[in-house]
């Protein structure tokens, strides 16, 4: 009751600046996250018995204990997430989390029936599934290049399996009667200065129009291209650059990814997305944290993440941009890590729904900026906590200390006993 009084106190607040909290919230509710399954078991899947990340420009840091070590405990700490965070969401899977029975199988040849339970426990618990190809963790990758290596068998094996995975994503789309994004990105790269930049991009052209020269039904699954400024043994060059990428996915009509952690520190990736919808009509976002050289920490509420969900918003690209979590942190509870970096792209949404928005717009039109600027710091102050509240408890979740109680509390019974 006292969280009601709250929101109908911060409601009328709100209302003074011609602001509707009920329509803030209602969006935000119809808006899905899709919630990236390899921060359960710290990105090493379960196409081996012995499955392990390694090489291919990632590293996960830390050992907490409870991670995932197969499907069950996986789902089990997907469905505990999922129950703690309002709307309703989508579940990213990479292709090394088929369910292989225990068998190892290549990555040229996994197959739509390795996801067939994942179709069943999608329809069950009503989320719908994207999906990634892993050119990673391989020893086809070791060498440091997959779907650019001037080495042909090499080259043909990464085509094989991003071949694979394509159709495995049309297959769970029309299973699932939604839309399934199959994102693409490869490690491939430079630790120190190349003399040749030119040949590998030229190799991962030609890779990709051997790819997408088979077609999917768009109704079912979508295809998006993931760019990276540096990595992990690729410091001096990395062959999908976002240049690369953002020319070949305007000229062959695919959908670019910008991962919020791909891009130098002080590069804005909110200020890209306006003009990328003037030439694209959708548009992949991979929201993680960049701290220094890491891109995947866990995602807060910070100024970045606030100033490219305020970018979604004001230009009315909700329905254009797929939201999707990218990161991985093996340091601490990891359903708490999704929990957090989920949370907090909600919360960032309804930071700027709840922006007086028509009023910013006179402002700015009467090139009134004393005024827009004046405007932008008396919001900061208005009751934003308690709409939050109302938001979590009209959705039956919890808050505050008893959200941390309640992971806890799985932590204790689940996690700590694995």
């Amino acid at each position: 009751m006292d969280s009601i009084l709250r929101y109908n106190s911060a409601k009328e607040k709100y209302a003074e600046y011609g602001i509707n909290t009920d329509e803030a919230i209602r969006v935000l509710e119809e808006t899905a996250i899709s919630l990236h399954c390899w921060q359960g078991d710290d990105v090493n899947g379960f196409e081996r018995p012995d499955s392990k990340l390694g090489g291919g420009g990632i590293q996960v840091t830390g050992d907490y204990p409870g991670k995932a070590n197969n499907l069950s405990e996986l789902r089990q700490d997907l469905e505990k997430t999922f129950s703690l965070i309002p709307g309703n969401h989508r579940l990213n899977l990479h292709s090394i989390y088929g369910d292989f029975g225990g068998k190892s199988v290549q990555r040229n040849q996994i197959s739509t029936a390795h996801f067939d339970s994942w179709i069943s426990w999608a329809k069950e618990f009503q989320t719908p599934l994207d999906f990634n190809c892993s050119c990673f963790s391989h020893p086809m990758a070791d060498s440091g290049f997959t779907l650019s290596s001037k080495n042909e068998k090499i080259r043909n094996f990464w085509i094989e399996h991003v071949g694979q995975c394509r159709q495995i994503a049309s297959y769970i789309g029309q299973a699932l009667n939604d839309k399934c994004i199959h994102n693409i990105w490869i490690p491939d790269g430079f630790k120190d200065l190349p003399a040749d930049r030119k040949n590998h991009r030229e190799w991962l052209k030609k890779s990709l129009d051997s790819i997408f020269s088979v077609d999917f039904s768009p109704i079912h699954s979508c295809d998006s291209l993931e760019s990276k400024l540096f990595g992990i043994g690729s410091e001096a060059y990395v062959v999908g650059s976002h240049e690369f990428y953002m020319g070949y996915a305007l000229k062959n009509d695919k959908m670019i990814c910008l991962d919020m952690g791909h891009f130098h520190p002080t590069e804005s990736v909110a200020d890209k997305i306006s003009s990328i919808l003037l030439f694209s009509p959708e548009l992949l976002l991979h929201i993680s944290r960049g701290v220094r050289w890491d891109s995947d920490h866990v995602v807060i509420m910070n100024d970045d993440l606030k100033e490219t969900m305020a970018e979604i918003v004001r230009g009315n690209f909700l329905d254009r941009v797929h939201l999707a979590l990218d990161f991985f942190d093996g340091s601490m509870n990891r359903i708490g890590a999704w929990i957090i970096g989920t949370r907090a792209v909600q919360k960032s949404l309804l930071y700027t729904l709840l922006e007086p928005r028509n009023k910013l717009l006179i402002y700015e039109e009467e090139g009134n900026f004393f005024a827009r600027l004046a405007l932008f710091e008396e919001i900061k102050t208005l009751p934003f906590g308690h709409v939050w509240e109302y938001f979590c408890e009209k959705n039956n979740k919890p808050n505050g200390k008893q959200l941390i109680d309640e992971i806890m509390n799985y932590e204790k019974k689940v996690l700590r006993v694995r």
